[in-house]
C-alpha cells in the first residue's frame, strides 16, 4: 500500500517523532537515570538528576522539527541527504535522531533501545567521560560539529562538490548568520554547478535570540529578508505561524514549503543535466528557507519570577535551575517532559512505538548512516586514494655542476611552479576527486600548469578578455576572496572522502587557524570511534612567505602557523619545509598518500637556487631530514659545529654560511643537516607523538651531543625550534629565525632584519668556534670584522640605492675545500 506522505495521518507521525526527539533532548540535559519516569510510574529522585546539568536547549526543538521533516523528504523523494547543524550546542539533535532510527545503537551497542540503554544515553550527555553538547565526530551522521559558528554553509557546499546526488540540508543559526564567514558563504551558489555538483538547501533558523541579545535577522521583516536573499540570487520561502503552539499548522506549512523546495532543486538539476542550462552565466535561483522557530520552543514558558523562557534568550542554555542539590523546579520539569506525551511515544520497555519507528528512513538512507558523513564510504571501508603519477617525472635534473644555482629555465627555479605540473597531472588522473582551493591566489602562487588543463569553477557571467580561466566546470575553485570560504570547502571536501589543497599567503593562513584547529580536533575524536572511517589528509600550503615579503612588507609577515600546529598532538600533524622544487614534489607525493593528517607545507614561489637531486629529495621527504654529505666535512661522528636549516630561504642562507666558514677555516669539522619534516625534531611525549619523533640517540646522530654548537636557520619563530632543543636537553642551539622585524625593503634585507642572513650566521658560528678554542682567535676576529664590513655595505647600498649587494645576488654554491 502506497504511503501518502502528505496526509494528516503521516504528519501526525512526523509530529510524534519530533516529540520523541524533544523528550530525549530535554531529558538528557538533566537526568542520568529513570528516563521514562511517567511511563514506568517511577518518581524522580535526586539520585536520578545530574549534579550539574550542562547543555543548551534554545535551538534544539527547532532543529529537531527540521530534522523530522528532512526524514519525511528522504522517504517521499528518495533523497541522499545529510544534515548540517549550524547553531552551536545542538548535539542532542543528531544524537536523539540517530538513537531513534537505530544507528546510534549499531555504532554504540551498549546504548540499547530500551530503558537501560536510554539511561546510559542520558548520563553520557555533557558528562565526564561522555559526549559533548556539539555534533562531534562521536555523533553518527555528523560531518560538521557546529561549535565554531560561521561555517555550516561552507561545509555543505564543499561536501556536495563532485557529489551530484547529494543534498546538504543545512541549518544556519540566526546568531551564526551574523558572522563574517557565514555572510560570505551565501555566495556559494555562484560556484556550485547544478550539472556536476549536488545541491544545498539552507534553512535559516530564526529563533530570535543569541546568548542574551536579539538577532539581527529576527528583527527584520519578511520583505527585508526576501530582498536580502534575492539580491544574493536565492529564492526565499518562509515557515512561520502566528500561534507558536499550533504545532500541526507548522507541520503542514513546513511540508508544503519543503516539498516545493525539493521539487525546485530537482527541476534546476534536471534542466542543467539534460538541457545544459545554467552553463552560460545564469545563476539558478536555489531555494533558501527562512524558518521562524522560537527559541526554547515547547519548553518551560516562564521562570519563577514570571519572566518568559520560551521564545526568549533565557532558553539559551539550561532553562530550569534543576539539579541533584536543587529539586525545587522538579514539578515544572515533569510538566515539561509530560507535555510531549511520552506514553504515546515509547513502550514500557523504553523502545519507540512501532508505528512511529516505521517512518524512519532505512539503511544508508538514514541521515545518520549516509556514507558521505563517514569519509564518503560505507562503514569499515576507506574512500579511494588518489591515483598518483610518478613525481620524479616532474623533477628538476640536479647535478654537482648545477647544484646551488638558478637553472637556465627560470620557471624551474620557482618551487610552486615546479609543483604545478605534478598537480595538473593529478587533476587529470582524478577528474572528480581532486581540487585546488584558495582565495584568488592560485595564479599568484605560481600553480600555472593547472591553468593549462582546467579552469576556475565559476557560474556567473564572464566578460572577455578581462575574465581569464573562469568557466562553469573547473578543478580550481578560488574565485572568492575569502580564506574562510575556501578552507571550509576544503574541509568538507576532505571529510567526504576526496582530496584537495588549500594554498594561501602564509600570513593570511592565520585567518583560519581556528578552523584548522577544529579540523584537528575532529580527526582526533574520529580516530577514537571504531565505526568511523579514516579520511584523506587536509593539505595546506603556506606560500608568499615571511622572508620573501619584500613588496608587501611587515603586515604580510607571520610564520606563526608553524607554532600553532606544533602545539597539537603531532600524530595528526605533519609540517614540511622543503627547500627546493624537487623536495616539494616529494613531500606532496607523500602527503597525498597519508590519511587523517593535517599536512602543512611551507613552500617558496619566488626564483630560488635548486639544491637536491630527486633521490636526495625522496630521502628528505620520507625520512624528514638528512645529513647532506656534499655540504659537510664531518658527516658522521664528532663535529666541531653543526649547521642546520629548515625552509627555502633559511637553506640558502645557511648553506652560504657553511661556504663562508669552510673557505675561511677548512680545518673545522662541520656537518650540515637539512630538515624538511619539522615535527621529527620534537621529543617523544607518550602517545602524543610516537609516530615520527626521533629518539634521543637518533637526534644526537644528527646534531651531536648536548653542547655541540648548532647554527640553525629556521623559517619560523625562534622559540619553536628552541623548545625542541630544550626538550632534548641539547644546550648548543644558536637559532636564526624570524624575529618579528620587517619592512618594505629588498629581498635580502628581509633576512638581515632577523639575522637569518649568511653573514650573521657565519659570525655566530665563528665566534662560537673561537670561544671553544677550535680556531685561532686573531683569525676569527679578522673574519668577524670582514662580515661586519659587508653588513655595513649592505645597509648603505639598500638604504641609498634600493638594491641588494653583489655578495648576496651573485653567490653560487661551490664545493667544500
Amino acid at each position: 500500500m502506497a504511503v501518502d506522505f502528505d496526509s494528516k495521518e503521516y504528519l501526525e507521525k512526523v509530529d510524534a517523532w519530533w516529540r520523541a526527539t524533544n523528550y530525549l533532548s530535554a531529558g538528557m540535559i538533566f537526568l542520568k537515570s529513570n528516563p521514562l519516569f511517567s511511563v514506568t510510574n517511577t518518581p524522580i529522585t535526586s539520585e536520578d538528576v545530574k549534579v550539574k546539568p550542562i547543555g543548551h536547549w534554545g535551538t534544539i526543538s527547532g532543529q529537531t522539527f527540521l530534522y523530522a521533516h528532512a526524514n519525511r523528504l528522504i522517504n517521499k523523494y528518495g533523497l541522499n541527504l545529510f544534515y548540517i547543524g549550524g547553531p552551536g550546542h545542538g548535539g542532542q539533535v543528531m544524537v536523539t535522531n540517530s538513537y531513534l532510527d537505530g544507528t546510534y545503537t549499531e555504532d554504540y551497542p551498549e546504548i540499547t533501545q530500551d530503558i537501560e540503554g536510554m539511561s546510559r544515553l542520558f548520563k553520557r550527555f555533557s558528562f565526564p567521560g561522555g559526549i559533548g553538547s556539539h555534533m562531534t565526530a562521536q555523533t553518527p551522521g555528523s560531518l560538521h560539529e557546529g561549535g565554531e559558528l560561521g561555517y555550516s554553509l561552507s561545509h555543505a557546499v564543499g561536501a556536495v562538490l563532485d557529489n551530484p546526488d547529494q543534498l546538504g540540508f543545512t541549518v544556519v543559526g540566526d546568531g551564526e548568520a551574523e558572522t563574517g564567514p557565514s555572510m560570505t558563504a551565501w555566495n556559494g551558489i555562484k560556484f556550485l554547478n547544478p550539472k556536476t555538483d549536488g545541491a544545498v538547501l539552507p534553512i535559516l533558523d530564526l529563533n530570535g535570540f543569541k546568548i542574551s541579545n536579539p538577532t539581527l535577522f529576527a528583527r527584520m521583516s519578511d520583505e527585508e529578508i526576501s530582498k536580502f536573499f534575492e539580491g544574493l540570487g536565492w529564492s526565499p520561502r518562509f515557515i512561520e505561524n502566528d500561534d507558536i503552539h499550533d504545532y500541526m499548522a507548522y507541520h503542514e506549512k513546513a511540508a508544503q514549503v519543503f516539498d516545493q523546495a525539493i521539487e525546485d532543486i530537482q527541476a534546476i538539476q534536471k534542466d542543467a543535466r539534460e538541457n545544459d542550462r545554467y552553463q552560460d552565466g545564469e545563476i539558478a535561483a536555489w531555494p533558501v528557507i527562512i524558518a521562524r522557530l522560537p527559541k526554547g520552543w515547547g519548553g518551560p514558558r516562564f521562570d519563577a519570577k514570571g519572566n518568559p523562557i520560551e521564545d526568549s534568550f533565557r532558553a539559551h542554555q539550561v532553562p530550569l535551575p534543576l539539579s541533584a542539590g536543587h529539586m525545587e523546579t522538579l514539578d515544572q520539569f515533569e510538566e515539561w517532559m509530560n507535555s510531549y506525551k511520552p506514553e504515546e511515544l515509547f513502550n514500557a520497555d523504553g523502545s519507540l512505538k512501532e508505528e512511529i519507528a516505521e517512518i524512519a528512513p532505512k539503511g544508508d538512507k538514514r541521515i545518520s548512516d549516509n556514507p558521505i558523513t563517514n569519509g564518503g564510504a560505507p562503514k569499515g571501508q576507506s574512500s579511494k586514494d588518489l591515483d598518483l603519477p610518478d613525481w620524479k617525472k616532474f623533477a628538476n635534473e640536479i647535478t654537482a655542476e648545477n647544484r646551488g644555482t638558478e637553472l637556465a629555465d627560470g620557471n624551474r627555479n620557482m618551487d610552486m611552479n615546479v609543483l604545478s605540473g605534478f598537480f595538473a597531472e593529478v587533476a587529470r588522473m582524478n577528474p572528480t576527486s581532486f581540487r585546488i582551493f584558495g582565495p584568488d591566489e592560485t595564479m599568484s602562487n605560481r600553480l600555472w600548469d593547472m591553468f593549462k588543463m582546467t579552469n576556475r569553477q565559476w557560474m556567473e557571467q564572464t566578460e572577455f578578455p578581462n575574465d581569464e580561466f573562469v568557466a562553469p566546470e573547473g578543478r580550481i575553485i578560488d574565485s572568492q576572496l575569502s580564506e574562510h570560504q575556501a578552507e571550509g570547502w576544503l574541509e568538507a571536501y576532505t571529510l567526504t572522502g576526496r582530496v584537495g589543497v588549500f594554498a594561501s599567503y602564509e600570513s593570511f593562513l592565520r585567518v583560519v587557524d581556528s578552523m584548522i584547529t577544529q579540523h584537528f580536533k575532529w580527526l582526533r575524536h574520529a580516530s577514537e570511534q571504531s565505526w568511523r572511517n579514516d579520511y584523506p589528509s587536509l593539505n595546506l600550503i603556506s606560500t608568499s612567505t615571511v622572508f620573501q615579503q619584500d613588496h608587501n612588507g611587515y603586515t604580510h609577515q607571520d610564520p606563526g602557523m608553524l607554532t600553532h600546529l606544533a602545539e597539537k598532538k603531532s600524530d595528526f600533524i605533519r609540517q614540511y619545509l622543503p627547500a627546493d622544487g624537487n623536495t616539494l614534489l616529494a613531500v606532496f607525493s607523500r602527503a597525498f598518500s597519508e590519511r587523517s593528517k593535517i599536512n602543512h607545507v611551507v613552500a617558496s614561489k619566488q626564483p630560488r637556487q635548486q639544491w637536491f637531486s630527486a633521490e636526495e629529495a625522496d630521502v628528505l621527504a620520507n625520512e624528514g631530514l638528512a645529513v647532506i654529505d656534499w655540504a659537510s666535512t664531518a658527516p658522521q661522528g664528532k663535529a666541531d659545529i653543526v649547521f642546520a636549516s629548515a625552509g627555502a630561504e633559511p637553506t640558502i642562507e645557511t648553506l652560504a654560511a657553511v661556504d663562508l666558514v669552510n673557505h675561511a677555516f677548512p680545518e673545522v669539522a662541520m656537518r650540515y643537516v637539512n630538515v624538511v619534516e619539522l615535527m621529527r625534531l620534537q621529543a617523544k611525549n607518550g602517545a602524543m607523538n610516537d609516530e615520527r619523533s626521533l629518539s634521543d640517540d637518533e637526534f644526537a646522530e644528527y646534531f651531536g651531543e648536548s653542547g655541540t654548537p648548532v647554527i640553525f636557520g629556521f623559517h619560523g619563530y625562534e622559540d619553536l625550534i628552541e623548545s625542541f632543543f630544550y626538550q632534548r636537553q641539547h644546550l648548543g642551539l644558536h637559532p636564526h629565525g624570524y624575529r618579528e622585524d620587517g619592512d618594505i625593503t629588498t629581498q635580502y634585507d628581509m633576512r638581515v632584519y632577523s639575522e637569518l642572513d649568511r653573514f650573521h650566521q657565519a659570525k655566530d658560528a665563528v665566534a662560537t668556534l673561537a670561544a671553544n678554542g677550535v680556531i685561532n682567535e686573531e683569525k676569527a676576529g679578522a673574519f668577524l670584522e670582514k662580515m661586519d664590513n659587508i653588513l655595513a655595505k649592505h645597509f648603505d647600498v639598500t638604504r641609498n640605492e634600493g638594491r641588494d649587494i653583489e655578495e648576496f645576488t651573485d653567490w653560487k654554491w661551490e664545493p667544500l675545500v
